[in-house]
């Protein structure tokens, strides 16, 4: 394990994270004494739209993956229209190797809270919700419990501090379905429904539950929203890079040292990161890598030094996601491991449209195939042209996602693949495992 340079461990910035060590961080007493909720008590003196301006002006954008500016967002709800309107947040973190939402809501559920509380006022909600996983029971606990001691302060309910403002917070959990964490699929379920994808438009903003506006933003979005009504929107853009601004949760997994999560200013590279998690595990080489979770396109040794920013991993060919960083070596084989993870995108498909149900079941059959030693050369072929019906013609981001490791394996190992067709490597599944193949 190798000690971080100092120049290295400047590169971390705690600041959703800042709390996490403190001793009963996830009761109101802890967290009152470490600034908590003294970000409501001045954002409850602001007007809503100045709120809204300032996180356009801070350059926050969404920490779910797709990275859109989380002030815009809030600006296209239309006021004075009569209508309920609700905010609603993505806390369904469940794709393979993220894990930045779920410890910060078992360690700081009330930063949530406080941020739910706050973005509500701003685009006038009187009704919130928190749709969190339905296997993280202790973090469901842990929130449970933060909105139950924030309404005994009267940071919830009726009249919040005296200032006339209504909020109602509920935690919801789901049913553990991965297509939750889509935004209308997410909708559907919190009203009841099954959980699948609406056709948009209409989007959330005029239409979203109970056929509302809506705004639905990730746990870190609206945790980080205190943190910049409290030191402004200069000082969140001091970190990070211009057009990526403040810090962000790396969630590192694999063959390192010592895997977690890395709170750093956006741009910092997984070089950087590997250093501050103690470097390769003995005896590994890095050899690929997600730079976002399992639904991003892979990257190499050779992209080491790129910025882990929205601009930095685009123009590298991938997409930053939800920065869960899994970490793999020269003793890690990339077509198993694209075999694993289109096997949990073909059980997670929600099966509404053709291309994502079909193509994901079919393209885990000849991966089966490859790996059993009995995969052929136009089984490479049949891979790339399912992948070129699925981006793009599936109904939601799901799809998408599936086919992003089978084209940047191919891209980058595409002698692996050989490997396995032409006999040079050993067959990694029995003939057992590779019923239903053919």
């Amino acid at each position: 394990m190798t000690t971080p340079r100092p120049e290295t461990l400047a590169k971390l910035t705690p600041v959703l994270t800042r709390r996490w060590i403190s001793p009963d961080a996830w009761r109101i007493g802890s967290y009152e004494n470490l600034d908590g909720y003294a970000a409501l008590r001045k954002a409850l003196k602001a007007h809503p739209d100045d709120l809204i301006q300032l996180i356009k002006d801070s350059g926050l954008r969404g920490r779910g993956g797709a990275g859109f500016p989380t002030g815009l967002k809030w600006g296209f709800i239309p006021q004075g229209d009569g209508k309920p309107h609700y905010l609603v947040v993505n806390a369904d973190e469940g794709e393979p190797g993220t894990c930045k939402d779920l410890p910060l809501m078992t360690h700081d559920p009330h930063s949530l809270v406080e941020g739910v509380i706050i973005a509500s006022y701003a685009i006038r909600a009187n009704r919130a919700y928190i749709y969190i996983r339905g296997e993280a029971v202790h973090a469901a606990r842990r929130l449970r419990n933060a909105v139950a001691e924030a309404q005994a302060k009267g940071y919830l309910g009726r009249n919040i501090l005296g200032t006339g403002f209504d909020l109602e917070l509920v935690v919801h959990s789901g049913a553990g379905a991965y297509i939750c964490g889509e935004e209308t699929a997410l909708l559907d379920s919190l009203e009841g429904f099954r959980g699948q994808p609406r056709l948009r438009p209409p989007f959330p903003a005029t239409h979203g539950l109970y056929a509302s506006p809506t705004v639905v933003n990730n746990v870190g979005t609206i945790a980080s929203v205190p943190y910049i009504v409290l030191g402004g929107a200069d000082w969140w853009k001091s970190m990070g890079t211009e057009k990526s601004s403040g810090p962000m949760i790396y969630s590192l997994s694999g063959r390192i040292a010592n895997p977690g999560q890395f709170e750093c200013g956006l741009g910092v590279t997984l070089r950087e990161l590997i250093e501050l998690a103690g470097g390769m595990q003995p005896g590994h080489q890095l050899r690929f890598w997600t730079p976002g979770g399992s639904s991003t396109p892979l990257l190499t040794a050779e992209h080491l030094d790129v910025p882990l920013d929205f601009e930095g991993v685009a123009a590298a060919g991938s997409i930053l996601g939800t920065t869960a960083t899994q970490i793999f070596s020269d003793q890690d084989c990339p077509v198993y491991a694209t075999y694993r993870w289109l096997e949990f995108y073909h059980h997670e498909s929600c099966g509404k449209c053709t291309p994502c149900r079909e193509g994901n079941y079919w393209m885990v059959r000849v991966y089966r195939r490859i790996l059993a030693g009995q995969g052929t050369h136009e089984d490479l072929d049949t891979l790339l042209d399912t992948c070129d019906n699925i981006l793009g013609r599936s109904f939601c981001g799901l799809g998408d996602g599936a086919t992003s490791s089978v084209t940047s394996s191919l891209q980058y190992f595409k002698q692996d693949y050989l490997d396995y067709i032409e006999g040079r490597t050993a067959p990694k599944l029995s003939d057992k495992q590779l019923v239903g193949a053919h």
